[in-house]
């Protein structure tokens, strides 16, 4: 019976909302884009896990299957000659988990922690209308960005299984791209950023989480195929984030490697479809995750192309 309970309250503060598939921010997420554009992003992710989706705790023989569908709102204007752009992103999820050589299982479904960031491109991305944008040619460029996870989703640590962190959590990047190669058609970006979270009060229902900054570099080299058809190897190395509940030091530093790949093809100017993988390679105190995320991109406004 007291194992059975462990396990429940273990499964009880599982959440998907920093799985490796969030954690990866894209290639050529901050090309140059010309102002006035819009941009409504539609996607589908599958993850599997066989070990806790909370970075904070390990449950040995966990397994989580997740099915999300999240929409994407991203808008792009100009500043002081430098683009800006703003995004907005609600996921609505199934997850359901279990544990071997138990009957505890558990399933929901609802909305999981919406998502708010701001980028600007400080050098090499200027603002251009939609004509000055034809005689652009893509040079070294450097970014960035502040994302934040609103603790908005599904959350009671009653339950046995969440879609909400049941937590703020902060993400600085800095990012640069270069293009290089015979007619640009290699693509490196390199990220640097690092998770801060805000306390949850309600963890295990009255206990206090508290957990230290996750820093991470991440890393694409893309090549365009054809002039609508990129695709893209990608690579993420987190690290740190130790917990602490209550004050006491759980020991749980991690270090996570997660290897992707993606394929981005436009379809016409205002229609584009991506299909991106990633996997876990390394995952101490960290999910074994394997997944694929299916995006549709509809653009429109002055910069529509």
């Amino acid at each position: 019976m007291y194992k059975r309970f462990v396990i429940c309250l273990a499964l009880s503060i599982l959440s998907f909302p920093n799985t490796g598939l969030a954690q990866f921010t894209g290639a050529h997420h901050f090309d140059n884009t010309p102002v006035g554009t819009s941009q409504l992003e539609l996607s589908y992710a599958y993850a599997n896990a066989n070990a806790s989706i909370d970075t904070s705790l390990i449950v040995s023989g966990a397994k989580f299957h997740l099915d999300q569908g999240t929409v994407n709102y991203t808008r792009y204007f100009g500043l002081m000659r430098h683009l800006i752009f703003v995004e907005g992103s609600v996921p609505l999820a199934h997850l359901s988990g279990s544990i071997a050589e138990t009957n505890v299982r558990g399933a929901i479904s609802g909305a999981g922690d919406s998502t708010y960031s701001i980028a600007a491109l400080l050098k090499g991305g200027p603002a251009l209308s939609a004509r000055q944008f034809q005689g652009y040619r893509p040079t070294t460029a450097m970014a960035i960005s502040l994302t934040v996870n609103a603790p908005t989703g599904q959350y009671n640590p009653n339950i046995l299984l969440n879609l909400g962190s049941g937590r703020w959590s902060f993400k600085p990047e800095l990012a640069i791209s270069h293009p290089f190669g015979p007619e640009n058609k290699w693509q490196c970006d390199v990220y640097a950023h690092a998770y801060f979270f805000s306390d949850n009060t309600s963890y295990r229902g009255k206990e206090i989480l508290r957990q230290d900054p996750l820093p991470g570099l991440e890393g694409h080299i893309s090549y365009s195929v054809l002039d609508r058809l990129w695709v893209s190897t990608d690579f993420l190395y987190a690290f740190r984030g130790t917990t602490f509940v209550n004050g006491v030091d759980q020991n749980d530093a991690q270090e996570t490697v997660f290897l992707g790949t993606e394929a981005s093809l436009s379809l016409n100017p205002q229609h584009s479809v991506a299909l991106q993988f990633s996997k876990a390679i390394v995952h101490q105190n960290g999910p074994a995750l394997v997944g694929f995320t299916v995006k549709y991109n509809f653009t429109w406004g002055h910069g529509g192309r």
